[in-house]
């Protein structure tokens, strides 16, 4: 594989992006906001400019990660010559489904066709598709360019041949891709998000305040990140949208998510990137100032 599309600048999109083109990868950047391309390629000169600072990579890495990217707007240019394409696009199903459709048109009839998907179904998504079997889940961990972690998701029609592929390309990017089966959640998030919306049930109930909640986890469970802080670093959006598919796609009351994520949410409160969710980031990043509404 040469040329590696990526549709979306995001978060997850560029980082996905400066994953493959640091690894000497082509890259076509894709996204129909030309804003959010060069949001995307700042953000990824930036995340270079802190690994050259630490002397991971030299400055020529830099230079040549960057030069490996190009970016369009227009999906049928961009893709043209793709080997693979990984989506990483809102986690809304109706917009994926759309997407996949517009790739299995404008995309060579040998293009692997991967979603950075966090809980949507792949057997579902392939199937807009006259190309099931070529399509999969490469669900990528947030940083990308240093989370290890690759969740490899088969669909059901998700051939052996492409399964292999995939994990052979994640290791060489350097990551460790673990191969699951696609139902609600994956295993990444199926045991994630429960514990998630758990710690914001005992917030809601008045069990603990949300310094309190992190801390009893950081300390007393050495997770790195409380998971109100984790929740805020993911988007409170995301967790709310992976909850209702797990919920949809379970039946399961223990899914359901908790009002006061959904209240948040409709209040705009997402987190790190809205500027405030269970921590206030009006003036850093970290998070050192509990919200008000939960002092």
């Amino acid at each position: 594989m040469k040329n590696i599309a990526v549709i979306g600048a995001g978060t997850m999109g560029n980082g996905i992006a400066h994953t493959f083109a640091q690894s000497g990868f082509k890259v076509q950047l894709i996204d129909v906001s030309e804003s959010a391309l060069k949001k995307g390629m700042d953000t990824i000169s930036k995340n270079l400019d802190r690994q050259v600072a630490k002397a991971v990579i030299t400055e020529a890495d830099k230079q040549n990660t960057l030069n490996n990217i190009t970016t369009f707007t227009d999906v049928v240019s961009g893709v043209e010559y793709a080997s693979l394409v990984v989506e990483a696009a809102t986690e809304n199903v109706d917009l994926k489904l759309k997407i996949f459709k517009q790739l299995d048109e404008a995309c060579p009839e040998d293009t692997i066709l991967a979603t950075n998907t966090s809980s949507i179904s792949i057997t579902q998504i392939a199937a807009v598709t006259s190309r099931p079997k070529m399509v999969i889940g490469m669900h990528f961990m947030n940083p990308v360019p240093i989370m290890k972690l690759v969740e490899i998701i088969r669909g059901y029609n998700t051939s052996n041949e492409v399964t292999n592929t995939i994990m052979d390309l994640s290791k060489a990017l350097g990551k460790v891709p673990v191969e699951v089966n696609d139902y609600p959640g994956f295993v990444a998030n199926r045991i994630l998000m429960p514990m998630i919306n758990e710690a914001i049930e005992t917030l809601y109930n008045g069990v603990a305040g949300v310094h309190e909640i992190d801390t009893v986890m950081k300390l007393g469970m050495a997770h790195p990140m409380g998971p109100l802080q984790l929740a805020d670093f993911i988007g409170l959006d995301v967790c709310l949208s992976i909850l209702n598919v797990m919920y949809e796609g379970f039946k399961n009351p223990k899914y359901a998510p908790c009002p006061l994520l959904v209240n948040m949410v409709r209040a705009g409160k997402y987190g790190i990137k809205s500027g405030e969710g269970f921590y206030d980031y009006s003036q850093s990043k970290k998070a050192e100032t509990v919200s008000p509404q939960f002092v």
